[in-house]
């Protein structure tokens, strides 16, 4: 069924993981055969956090780490813990305003600016049914 979103998603962008010890994450990952594309550190309430993409063929993985007193939470789940599902889109501020127009719960006021890849990049997250976090994102 087309609809006012479909050429809106262009394919699926990445997978975000929160880590507790990003070297160790790395090092897993690099086993399975993927290599890392991108580091950059990022503001989170006051304090640095670390995020690393690592790329397998088509597929990117953002591992994520939080600063050491955000931890726990991630430290206490049991069973692993997918962050969020990334969409890639073209144009960002189109992605918004359409998404907004059809009233979809959208988490941030505006896209959010972050200093990934070689010339940044910008997301918005809207939540899922069952809240479940959908990010929607250009690398620029």
């Amino acid at each position: 069924m087309e609809t006012q979103l479909s050429g809106l998603i262009n394919h699926l962008q990445h997978i975000g993981i929160p880590v507790t010890n990003m070297n160790k994450s790395v090092t897993f990952y690099t086993q399975l055969g993927f290599t890392k594309v991108m580091e950059s550190s990022f503001n989170e309430e006051g304090e640095t956090g670390t995020c690393v993409m690592l790329q397998n063929k088509k597929l990117i993985l953002e591992l994520y780490q939080l600063p050491e007193r955000k931890l726990e939470a991630i430290r206490d789940r049991q069973d692993g813990h997918i962050d969020h599902i990334t969409f890639n889109v073209s144009d960002i501020d189109m992605a918004f305003a359409t998404l907004k127009n059809l009233s979809f719960q959208i988490i941030e006021e505006q896209p959010v600016f972050l200093p990934f890849w070689k010339n940044g990049c910008k997301y918005f997250n809207i939540l899922g049914p069952d809240g479940e976090r959908l990010e929607f994102n250009q690398i620029l």
